[in-house]
């Protein structure tokens, strides 16, 4: 917070020219305090109430129109900006379930006619929507009276009906209920309504309980996902608020949410790049210290792909985990600033120089790591050299405090980190893939996310877990838990590693 001493009346120069000093003195901090007090203003407005994306290709929020941006002299460039709108009605999926419904002409209509020869027929489509129904499966267990040597004995086949002990929870509904919860960001209280409704009356207590039960049954994966996360060659790592309710209906306190995706390329036997699977590890602590991320970094070797969390620099001190700083995050505080700016000015000239960053990587994307890393190498090493001397030519002229100021300086001071990107061409230049991972969860946190005890917390990191790791890689969640729990309890222990989502296949298949 900034504070600005009082002015005594009585200590003030009677001297013209020192008075002005004073004065000039006085406005520039309170420009500087102005300055700052407008981009943090601009910067919450956008977090309520602006697109949770930042499209770098696009800009509309900063340009409404197309517009020639100020860059400096000895590399002037005119970039334009358009919103992309879609044209006419979605088009239908091929592989949705079809029903067909004829039209024909009325016994009125044909009698007009002579003769008719039908010639084909014209098909239009409607997309339709049939609510889910809840249903129940009977399990018939056969039951024998057994006989042998005299003796007689009751023998009753085996079944499992439920995943989880003394629940009548098929394991579909049990997906549901955990996909719904943790992927639709509907909270139990909903889900008890909507479950009335359809003439079913179960309590959001048990829900809760089968909530718990089915994670705490699916944890037998994390580890084998923890594990998986840290022989990647790159770790991309991001934190987020997940509210905590003490002694369940007492205060809130703030907890953590870390969340870890493995990604990176690595060369198969015959010396082929392949991409590492994905996966999302999350883990919920009730702190923020440094301590957490230091223990599951503890045996990692590798980059890191991260913003510049201090709890990062202890594990950085190692040198057995490298530091590969997010360009999304330099970029956002000279887009806070922009946003505010009119004219364009200084803020829009640095979002130039990081477009033109990205451009190179938008062609450089489906290429292998190695020809992605000679690309950069020629094309991105020196654009920034010529940022590099842009930011340290304007940067004496800026105020430290203003929110330019730390915009350059914050750049300036990880721009070893920024710049590493460039070494390795398994390596990205920012941590979206980690920050898309966490949106849904951070967006929606203060609306339905919350857990009552730690018990909840690892639950919520359990379900987060396995379903942005179905989302990374393709799988739809609800096909993937259901199969899952069904099978989890039968599953051997050596071949568990067979249910993670980048190895699963149903059953069906």
């Amino acid at each position: 917070m900034h504070v600005l001493p009082a002015i005594d009346l009585e200590k003030l120069p009677r001297d013209v020219d020192a008075l002005l000093g004073v004065i000039a003195d006085l406005h520039s901090q309170y420009s500087t305090i102005l300055d700052s007090l407008h981009a943090q203003l601009a910067k919450l407005r956008r977090m309520h109430f602006g697109a949770s994306s930042e499209q770098l290709s696009g800009q509309a929020d900063l340009f409404s129109e197309k517009r020639e941006l100020p860059v400096p002299p000895e590399a002037r460039a005119t970039i334009t900006y358009e919103r992309a709108r879609s044209k006419g009605r979605p088009k239908l999926p091929a592989d949705l379930p079809r029903s067909r419904i004829d039209y024909d002409l009325s016994e009125q209509e044909k009698s007009e006619f002579e003769r008719l020869t039908r010639i084909g027929e014209e098909v239009s489509e409607t997309l339709d929507f049939t609510p889910a129904k809840l249903s129940v499966i009977e399990h018939v267990r056969a039951k024998y009276r057994c006989e042998k040597g005299g003796e007689s004995t009751i023998r009753v086949a085996a079944a499992e009906p439920s995943p989880i002990a003394k629940s009548n929870a098929s394991a579909g509904l049990l997906a549901h209920v955990l996909v719904s919860k943790y992927a639709d960001g509907l909270p139990l209280n909903r889900q008890e309504r909507i479950f009335k409704r359809h003439g079913l009356e179960i309590s959001r207590a048990t829900l809760c309980d089968w909530a718990l039960m089915s994670t705490e049954l699916l944890e037998r994966l994390l580890e084998l996902l923890k594990l998986h996360v840290l022989r990647s060659p790159v770790v991309f790592g991001d934190d987020t608020t997940l509210d905590l309710i003490l002694g369940g209906r007492g205060a809130v306190c703030t907890a953590r949410l870390w969340a870890y995706v493995s990604a990176g390329a690595v060369r198969d036997a015959q010396g082929n790049w392949r991409d590492y699977p994905k996966a999302a590890y999350f883990e919920f602590t009730e702190t923020r210290e440094a301590i957490h991320p230091s223990r599951f970094l503890a045996g990692y070797t590798g980059y890191l792909q991260a913003d510049d969390y201090a709890g990062y620099h202890a594990t950085f001190r190692t040198g057995r985990v490298i530091h590969v700083a997010c360009w999304a995050h330099a970029r956002r505080r000279f887009y806070d600033i922009a946003k505010i700016q009119k004219p364009p000015g200084l803020a829009a000239e640095a979002l130039a120089f990081i477009g033109r960053l990205y451009e190179i990587e938008r062609r450089a994307k489906e290429r292998p790591p190695d020809e992605r890393q000679a690309m950069r190498q020629a094309e991105t090493v020196p654009l920034l050299s010529e940022f590099r001397r842009w930011l340290e030519g304007h940067y004496p002229t800026l105020l430290p405090q203003g929110p330019l100021g730390q915009a350059v300086s914050y750049v300036l001071s990880n721009w070893q980190a920024l710049s590493r990107f460039t070494e390795n061409g398994i390596l990205a230049p920012d941590s979206n893939l980690v920050e898309r991972a966490i949106r849904p969860i951070a967006n929606g946190r203060k609306a339905w996310l919350f857990t009552a005890s730690a018990r909840g917390g690892r639950a919520a990191a359990a379900a987060f877990s396995l379903i942005e790791t179905c989302k990374l890689n393709g799988v739809e969640p609800f096909a993937y838990l259901k199969d899952v729990l069904g099978r989890i309890n039968s599953q051997r222990l050596d071949r568990l590693h067979e249910l993670l989502p980048f190895n699963w296949k149903p059953l069906a298949a």
